[in-house]
């Protein structure tokens, strides 16, 4: 495997544009940006392993509580809390939002803390219901990325769409996964169930 000096030679110097963009605090563009955003993907990380995870809800889902603090509500999900526990072991974040038709994505890195604070839980309610954490992000890092890879993936193109009958489904996907009682069918009811009752 090639070592620091030795990528340097094989992709060369970053551009200066690139090299100076990194934002430490999010300005109007960044925050626009998260306002817009129904979608995001959180890394983190610790000894026990790596974990990305997608975050996702309405528009605006992130509330910006100042330009150096993001909140980010954890609605109700697997349970695994893969991604919690390596927050709490070790606060180092990368989060990616991405806005459906927009090619550039934003970019923040920073360290995040686990609340339950009443009142900051009491800032999203659906349908009388509100997350039961919410993950506070101190930004350290912030800038736009450029949009190569969603225009080589045409990721928002109506024709690369991929029609669902393509993949088995998901109940029958974990049926071939892993060993459990329950029929492929049985699955996909239960699956179905929590969309439609426990998505908040």
């Amino acid at each position: 495997m090639p070592d620091e000096l030795e990528l340097r030679d094989i992709y060369g110097p970053p551009m200066e544009r690139a090299r100076i963009k990194t934002l430490r605090r999010l300005d109007g563009h960044c925050r626009r940006f998260i306002e817009l955003s129904p979608f995001l993907c959180l890394g983190t990380s610790s000894a026990a392993g790596n974990d990305v995870t997608p975050r996702g809800d309405r528009p605006g889902f992130v509330h910006i509580l100042d330009d150096a603090t993001l909140a980010i509500p954890d609605w109700p999900g697997n349970n695994r809390l893969d991604s919690l526990e390596n927050i709490v072991e070790n606060p180092n974040v990368g989060l990616l939002f991405l806005i459906p038709g927009v090619d550039e994505s934003l970019r923040v890195n920073g360290e995040a803390r686990i609340s339950v604070d009443a009142g900051l839980l009491g800032r999203w309610e659906v349908n009388g219901k509100h997350p039961r954490s919410v993950l506070l992000v101190d930004v350290k890092e912030a800038f736009l990325h450029c949009g190569k890879a969603l225009i080589r993936s045409k990721l928002w193109h109506a024709d690369y769409k991929v029609d669902r009958s393509a993949l088995p489904s998901y109940g029958q996907m974990l049926k071939d996964q892993i060993e459990i009682a329950d029929t492929a069918e049985e699955i996909e009811c239960s699956v179905a169930q929590a969309y439609r009752e426990k998505l908040y």
